[in-house]
């Protein structure tokens, strides 16, 4: 292990943080809602405040396996996003004429998240600094260039390096509205404490062991009790297994990220970032990091994982070679922070789905409604699936349930082993690709025709 990680706590160092309030009791007996929202995490803390917003008298529900943000929505980056479909290019790739509306979308879901924080007097951070995506190579400076939008700022080497100070930048694309930073662990507790204020019910640590019909609505079964609903929203990303369904199209996938101690007012000006932006290198295995509120790198991404069989597991949450590998380029790219030691090592399960964005549903004659495959960039997205999974709920038609987005699936996976197989070698291709000037092979092209490719 190398020696800047020797002394790393193994947890998030989001909820690590001082201010996580108190779980809730875990259901014990029966109970009756309008409303169930299945997971506490972003999904399902938008998905109840909003349902209290459009029917103040709704009796809602919210129902968690752990506690509020326990999974991916306290361990992620913090990067929110306006993109609903992970990034323009994928979505272009598999939406392309409904790419203005979605993106259009988009910023205002964006603009609404920041309405919402400043409502419910919510201190997350949020911070709407943008997004720097800096080019390591030529070769993808050369793709930069070609795939510019408008609005967008394309900075050459001396331009990017003056944001910030890495001798690994060739040049960079720098979208400065379309992204803000926040707390990922104190969003989910400002919403928790949002949901409460407006009467919104919880119960913790009381994972859902079963999803039957009963009578006209549904029922959920615990290990310790009931809950009986009218209708259902299923917000619980990669840990779902309520509906088999879902299985034949999500698969687990562990993201891993470091967080380093404080830097010191001279080692802060030594790389610049005075603006303060997110930043992701735009490889097929691509590093995201930012800084956080007390002036802390956060560096993750690279090592995207799948373990054969799809098994999640807590072990997973700990993978010592991604960590010195993630380490070792950190240093890579920031030489001047080389006594910076690291003070947090943790990973955790993103629900990807083979179009890397998500996609929607419902199940049980319209009671239940889903959302799901965010794969990685749901900070954002999630308060607009949530919006979707209440639509689908109503059955009224929306603009938002007319999306092609939202009427189509995803490629199914295969089953198992063959998809560890398919999986494991796109992994080996796009990190082949990576070391070929972005040059894809044979396999990654044949993915592309059927509307399988993968570039971010």
């Amino acid at each position: 292990m190398p020696s800047s990680l020797k002394d790393a706590l193994s947890e998030p160092y989001w909820l690590t943080q001082a201010g996580a309030p108190a779980p809730a009791a875990p259901l014990d007996g029966t109970d009756t809602a309008d409303l169930v929202v299945v997971g506490a995490g972003y999904s399902g803390l938008w998905t109840a405040l909003m349902a209290k917003e459009r029917d103040p008298g709704r009796d809602v529900v919210v129902i968690e396996a752990g506690t509020a943000g326990w999974a991916a929505s306290g361990r992620n980056g913090g990067f929110c996003s306006a993109s609903l479909t992970h990034g323009y290019a994928n979505g272009v790739s598999r939406f392309p004429s409904e790419m203005p509306v979605l993106e259009r979308l988009g910023r205002e879901n964006l603009d609404e998240i920041a309405s919402t924080v400043d409502r419910y007097g919510i201190e997350c951070d949020f911070s709407r600094t943008g997004e720097l995506s800096v080019a390591t190579a030529e070769w993808q400076l050369r793709e930069m260039r070609a795939e510019l939008r408008p609005g967008f700022e394309l900075l050459d080497r001396e331009q990017v390096r003056a944001e910030v100070n890495s001798p690994t930048y060739v040049g960079g694309v720098w979208d400065r509205d379309g992204c803000a930073m926040i707390d990922p662990a104190r969003l989910v507790w400002g919403l928790r404490e949002a949901c409460l204020s407006l009467g919104v019910r919880f119960y913790e640590q009381s994972p859902v062991e079963r999803l039957a019909v009963h009578g006209a609505g549904m029922r959920l079964h615990t290990w310790r009790g009931r809950l009986s609903a009218e209708k259902v929203a299923l917000a619980t990303g990669a840990h779902g297994k309520l509906l088999r369904r879902l299985g034949h199209f999500v698969v687990p996938v562990y993201d891993y990220a470091l967080m380093t101690a404080p830097l010191t007012p001279a080692q802060l000006a030594s790389i610049g970032w005075c603006n303060r932006q997110g930043i992701g290198d735009s490889a097929n295995q691509f590093h995201y990091y930012r800084l956080s509120a007390d002036n802390r790198i956060l560096w993750g991404g690279y090592d995207a994982v799948y373990y054969n069989g799809g098994r999640i597991d807590p072990s997973h949450d700990q993978r010592e070679a991604t960590f010195a590998t993630l380490a070792s380029h950190f240093y890579e790219t920031f030489p001047q922070l080389a006594e910076v030691p690291f003070t947090h090592k943790w990973g955790g399960v993103i629900d990807t789905c083979s179009r890397f964005s998500s996609f929607f549903g419902t199940s049980h004659g319209g009671r239940v409604a889903y959302a799901v495959g965010y794969t990685g960039l749901g900070v954002g997205a999630t308060r607009f699936g949530a919006n979707v999974m209440l639509d689908l709920l109503t059955g009224a038609p929306t603009e938002r349930t007319s999306l092609k987005m939202v009427r189509s699936k995803p490629i199914p996976f295969p089953p198992e082993p063959v998809r560890s197989g398919v999986i494991q070698l796109t992994r080996w291709s796009i990190a082949q690709a990576d070391r070929n000037a972005g040059r894809r092979n044979v396999w990654l092209r044949t993915l592309d025709k059927v509307g399988l490719g993968f570039d971010s």
